[in-house]
């Protein structure tokens, strides 16, 4: 589901519409005409393009709807849920803690976080630098409140509408696996 880049051959677009005879891919940069995603079975759709990549942002035009959409599985929705989809390639990030060993549930303190309001800047980024804080203070674990993408600036995330896309109001997603990569650095689950 959603885009997938495929290394060495561009991006594999996936969509559900189980009611509709038609789905198309319309890239926000300046290009030609949609592109058709090609029925599969049970209302998929799908298209491999050579020429997308990370970064480029596209929707998906549902039968001669004039409206196009955003993807419901988009890894990343920069101008918000209503906004254009941008391709996101999980695969180019480069972790930093493939050597950190885990917890165990046992003997753990927990502390949850709202990334929006942890710091005055409510950022990914601003949240990781405060991390060695919390583990010198004893906590373990950082149980993070919700994070999916949400209508508006400001939000709880129980209002997420596109769950696979972390909110842009905290930051890109790879701000989100720096603050992981930190976490785990200090020694947090």
């Amino acid at each position: 589901m959603g885009a997938e880049v495929v290394p060495g051959q561009g991006t594999s677009f996936r969509v559900w519409a189980p009611d509709r005879r038609r789905v198309a891919l319309v890239f926000e940069e300046a290009r030609s005409e949609p592109l058709d995603l090609q029925p599969e079975e049970d209302g998929y759709f799908h298209l491999l393009c050579r020429d997308a990549r990370a970064g480029t942002r596209y929707r998906f035009r549902l039968d001669d709807d004039g409206e196009p959409y955003a993807d419901p599985a988009s890894r990343y929705q920069p101008q918000g849920p209503f906004g254009p989809s941008e391709i996101v390639d999980p695969l180019a990030f480069e972790w930093t803690d493939q050597d950190w060993p885990g917890i165990s549930l046992s003997g753990q303190v927990f502390y949850e976080m709202h990334i929006g309001t942890f710091t005055p800047a409510g950022t990914w980024a601003a949240a990781a630098a405060e991390l060695a804080e919390l583990a010198r203070l004893g906590i373990t674990v950082v149980e993070i409140m919700p994070v999916a993408d949400f209508a508006g600036d400001f939000g709880w995330s129980y209002d997420g509408v596109n769950f696979f896309a972390p909110t842009r109001v905290y930051g890109p997603p790879d701000e989100m696996r720096r603050f992981v990569a930190e976490a785990h650095r200090v020694g947090l689950g």
